[in-house]
């Protein structure tokens, strides 16, 4: 990847557009949806009657849902245009999360949380290619400014959830739809329209024809190893430790920061120190090790690796997007497209299978110790070097295709 790809998030800050602050700010309210339900899983298990297993479908259907429709927001994109995909995302969001705060039982709650991840789909996507299109800078500072977006929107989704979830687990829903509202007028009003810009079609398949890439294909699977490491530290954490929603509210807010800031500041040096690749083999063993010690049965010691996590997760938000980002030749929507899609069901399985993994094990740490074992898998798959070809066995015609990604 290029040096301009390690860009400092003060230079990414600087003179940038208005519909990039705006098309920001919604994605930090976007991001919020996934920490927000953390601190409130116990509330939510005891107000419905549930079973850990089932509030944990919370995760996998809003994730499943989001991954398969990341397949089709490239051709969406394509066809609609950028600003429309948005607001359609944006729209879902806002009335999935009020009729959240309504739902009567575990299973309307899980089939909302799968509308509010269609939703998310569309927007998170589409938003990062309207961020990295309208930023000045480059590649580089837009890929810093969307990662602080998912940094601060982790910190702040589990605070919010905590506050609102201590008067009734309804209220994370309830003041999140108000939030997207906030958003969804001001995407509105501020983004500019592109109905009649011309788009390269994109067709469904190409995603999957993207990942046919060896490179990318590694990432993606690399990383949604790592995502399912992620969301074993985010789905099944609170119901180890059993404390209020107030308390592991806080303990996921100090994790979020540690997201954000590792992300944004801390990301960029190591992968100019390192390269890359090496960088993110180098985090990715490193939250192996991390999981393994959260699988010490003590409540403490798991406080400190739920909050150190933050910082390794940080890391390898930023260097996995990066990777997939620049790996391939193949456009940007369509490479986001076959990355996210990869990188989202890994979160989605992991959080369907969490609680049973506990169960079949009899052990509530051994979903750590199974994340861990994932995140070396992706270690190894990362370290495989990429095959340079031959440029005589190369038509003179392939160099051309696709665009940096």
């Amino acid at each position: 990847m290029s040096s301009e790809s390690h860009s400092s998030l003060l230079d990414a800050i600087k003179g940038q557009p208005k519909q990039v602050w705006i098309t920001a700010f919604a994605a930090v309210i976007a991001f919020m949806g996934i920490g927000l339900v953390d601190p409130i899983l116990l509330s939510i298990a005891k107000g419905l009657q549930a079973t850990p297993s089932e509030v944990t479908l919370l995760f996998s259907s809003y994730l499943g849902i989001q991954a398969v429709a990341m397949l089709v927001t490239g051709a969406a994109s394509a066809r609609f245009g950028a600003k429309r995909t948005v607001l359609v995302g944006l729209t879902l969001v806002v009335v999935a999360t009020a009729l959240c705060a309504a739902a009567g039982s575990i299973e309307q709650l899980v089939g909302l949380r799968a509308v509010w991840g269609l939703g998310n789909a569309f927007f998170i996507a589409t938003a990062l290619s309207v961020i990295v299109g309208a930023a000045t800078g480059g590649q580089g500072g837009a890929i810093l400014l969307y990662e602080a977006a998912l940094g601060v929107g982790l910190a702040v989704g589990p605070l919010l959830g905590a506050l609102l979830g201590s008067i009734s687990w309804r209220g994370p829903f309830l003041g999140t739809a108000l939030l997207m509202a906030g958003a969804l007028v001001l995407c509105s009003i501020f983004l500019k329209s592109d109905a009649h810009e011309k788009r390269p079609p994109i067709k469904l398949l190409d995603p999957f024809r993207a990942l046919g890439h060896p490179g990318l294909l590694r990432t993606s699977i690399g990383s949604a190893l790592y995502t399912a490491a992620f969301f074993t530290v985010l789905a099944w954490s609170p119901f180890v430790l059993g404390w209020s929603a107030v308390a592991v509210g806080l303990i996921f807010c100090g994790w979020g920061l540690c997201v954000a800031v590792a992300g944004v500041l801390l990301a960029p040096k190591l992968a100019g120190r390192l390269g890359e690749r090496h960088a993110t083999v180098v985090a990715v063993v490193g939250y192996a090790v991390l999981l393994l010690v959260m699988a010490v049965p003590s409540k403490p010691v798991l406080v400190v690796g739920i909050i150190a996590s933050g910082i390794v997760s940080g890391l390898l938000n930023t260097l996995f997007t990066g990777t997939a980002m620049s790996i391939s030749d193949a456009p940007r929507p369509v490479a986001s497209a076959g990355y996210n899609f990869c990188r989202w069901l890994g979160g989605a399985v992991a959080a369907t299978l969490v609680g049973h993994v506990a169960e079949w094990f009899g052990s509530p740490q051994a979903p750590f110790v199974v994340a861990a074992v994932l995140c070396v898998v992706a270690g190894g798959l990362l370290s495989i070097k990429e095959r340079k070809p031959d440029p005589k066995s190369v038509p003179a015609e392939a160099v051309l295709v696709g665009e940096e990604f």
